[in-house]
């Protein structure tokens, strides 16, 4: 899209010469130039300079009172030479007011308004300039009320249509209606998934497919006629979020979809209203929303998955429909002391993990990461990542992710990993370890705060500031729990064989 900076007409509505043309009270006449009707105005300017080229930025009604124009204009390239230069700067239309210099319009100007075809309008003597201005003033404001109403109707009626049943074609529909033309939906490969509105010619239905290329992440741009500069090290240069094209009088514009999935909208129209952009603009946000859900299967594929594990099914049946057959668990808590996350910041979390999985419960943030993506420390958070495993380890997964977690919070650290790496303990067939392991840890099996205590203490090497701040509690009640641990289990903590024994039970508790 151009630079707003670099436009060359002020940012105000235009409006057409027409509507002025049309106010009695200003008893306007048009006296030579072209009648075209898609002439607009973007202003109104008044000088008296023989060459106000410098002074105009474009799209301006220039209103003089001739007061410049020497005694022997009409002798000479006077006129022609005045024209031309209003034309070169973009003028809009001449106005020349009658008196009390000139009491009527030179026969000159208005042959050189029709050689280089810029309207001429006659303004009689009862009209003041500021009269005229301030007319354009109000027609730009009613226009620019008209265009903002015309906005939030857009906005409601493509809110609405994406709460129906078939979403997508609906708020193409929608926007194909508001703009008057074609809109249509591109997919990561570049095909057509769906279409609203009149079909235009072939050749702008192929422009916009080749412009959907553009904003297309990882799509071709186009260059100039000389093609690249050479580089010696070739950087790939930045995808463009839309762009515009007009070809064969219709309209084109391209936008690249959120979310990083390849989905394009585009609107071919017969005319560019000024809030057009912002129209589809809102159209693609809500595309953006309705295609990440499609593209990733995180909303029906998430309920099938819910209502299939409530209805009995195994997690591992589950699995295939929230997109991989691998899973790390990740535990998250915000790293400065304060309120536990909300919703957005956990959504956040888990958008930047690469995941919609998301729980949130007890101060902790939960994520179920796909295996292939490798969670990494968060701005903010502190982590603990769980070993990649199949969804029957899920549970597993958790309770490692969960000790990670103390043990990053404990040494202050952003992200722990849990080692995936064969222990000792593999040697023993697992439902021995688990028998053991109950029969160990049963005279305090029915305290959880005794048997998470004893855990976390003995993953932190017996320190007991650091177990306080792993379980959030005073280091006091660490020393008394512990000490209410060894008093149960009948054992010497102090012993590092016991220590030993224990910690190989509470992994398989």
């Amino acid at each position: 899209m151009p630079d707003a900076s670099a436009t060359p007409v002020p940012p105000t509505p235009p409006i057409p010469l027409s509507a002025l043309l049309a106010r009695e009270d200003l008893g306007l006449r048009r006296i030579a130039g072209p009648s075209d009707p898609d002439t607009v105005i973007h202003w109104a300017h008044t000088s008296e300079m023989a060459d106000p080229y410098p002074y105009l930025l474009g799209g301006e009604l220039l209103l003089t009172a001739g007061v410049h124009i020497p005694e022997a204009a009409g002798s000479g390239t006077y006129f022609d030479d005045y024209v031309s230069r209003i034309v070169a700067a973009g003028g809009a239309a001449l106005g020349f007011g009658l008196a009390p210099v000139h009491d009527t319009v030179p026969r000159a100007l208005v042959a050189a308004c029709d050689t280089y075809g810029l309207p001429l309008l006659e303004v009689p003597p009862q009209t003041t300039f500021s009269g005229v201005a301030r007319a354009v003033w109000q027609l730009m404001a009613q226009a620019r009320l008209a265009e903002l109403r015309r906005v939030t109707e857009a906005q409601q009626s493509l809110a609405a249509a994406a709460a129906r049943p078939d979403p997508v074609a609906a708020v193409l529909r929608q926007l194909a209606q508001r703009v008057s033309g074609w809109a249509v939906l591109y997919g990561p490969e570049g095909a057509e998934l769906a279409r609203a509105g009149r079909t235009p010619e072939a050749g702008p239905v192929t422009a916009l497919g080749a412009l959907a290329g553009v904003v297309h992440p990882g799509g071709t741009q186009a260059t100039g006629p000389q093609g690249p500069a050479p580089a010696p090290v070739p950087t790939p240069a930045p995808t463009p979020s839309s762009a515009t094209d007009t070809v064969g009088g219709t309209h084109l514009a391209a936008y690249a979809l959120g979310g990083g999935q390849g989905f394009v909208l585009g609107v071919a129209a017969p005319r560019r209203d000024p809030g057009d952009h912002t129209i589809a603009s809102v159209a693609a946000v809500l595309l953006s929303l309705l295609t990440g859900e499609q593209q990733s299967g995180s909303g029906a594929a998430r309920s099938a998955a819910l209502v299939r594990l409530l209805l009995g099914a195994a997690p591992e049946d589950v699995a295939p429909l929230l997109g991989g057959d691998r899973w790390t668990v990740v535990h998250a808590r915000p790293a400065a002391d304060g309120p536990a996350p909300d919703a957005v910041a956990a959504s956040a979390l888990g958008a930047a993990l690469g995941s919609a999985l998301i729980d949130t419960g007890g101060g902790v943030v939960r994520v179920l990461v796909p295996g292939h993506r490798e969670p990494t420390a968060q701005e903010g958070w502190i982590c603990g990542v769980s070993a990649a495993v199949g969804p029957h380890e899920w549970a597993s997964a958790d309770g490692q992710a969960a000790r990670a977690l103390a043990r990053a919070r404990a040494t202050r650290t952003p992200l722990v990993r849990h080692g995936e790496r064969p222990a000792l303990a593999d040697l023993v067939p697992s439902a021995d370890a688990e028998a053991h392991a109950r029969a160990l840890l049963a005279p305090i099996a029915a305290t959880p705060a005794l048997t998470e205590t004893l855990r976390t203490w003995l993953s932190l090497h017996g320190s007991w500031d650091r177990t306080a701040v792993a379980l959030s509690v005073h280091r006091n009640t660490v020393r008394q729990r512990i000490a209410r641990c060894a008093t149960l289990l009948e054992a010497d903590l102090d012993d590092a064989d016991v220590r030993m024994e224990l910690w190989f039970a509470l992994r398989d508790a």
